[in-house]
């Protein structure tokens, strides 16, 4: 069983400029087949945006596709490192109920770990595993 974050991440996660229009983010999570862009300022990571979060923050308030994507996510960002032990991110998911944290390290983003990642770990038989490793909807 691994031990670590990056033993489960998905490397290499998808990125946006906290600039850039919430419709240009759903372009890149329809492209990449992921429910989570990690927003970056100056290629920092300030952020995370959600398929729920443009839902909920954008079009439920009537607000365009060119709201920039910083005005879709959460304030409270919480990150983890790659060395991350699996027990840490889990209590930090629960704590904080969240289903995808990004995984950062030197101030960049290295990759993400949602609750499907872990799921499929420690529970590779739960309905959750089968659901995270089964092809995206296009």
């Amino acid at each position: 069983m691994s031990k670590t974050v990056a033993d489960v991440m998905t490397a290499n996660p998808a990125t946006i400029d906290a600039g850039q229009p919430v419709s240009v983010a759903a372009r890149i999570m329809s492209s990449e087949d992921t429910g989570a862009v990690i927003i970056t300022n100056d290629g920092v990571i300030s952020g995370i945006v959600t398929d729920r979060d443009i839902a909920v923050r954008i079009v439920a308030e009537d607000k365009g596709p060119d709201t920039p994507v910083q005005d879709a996510c959460s304030d409270d960002l919480v990150t983890v490192g790659p060395d991350t032990s699996l027990e840490q991110v889990v209590q930090l998911m629960r704590s904080r109920a969240v289903r995808r944290m990004p995984v950062v390290e030197n101030n960049k983003a290295v990759g993400i770990v949602s609750i499907g990642d872990l799921a499929m770990e420690r529970d590779p038989d739960s309905a959750l595993a089968d659901i995270s490793a089964a092809e995206g909807n296009q």
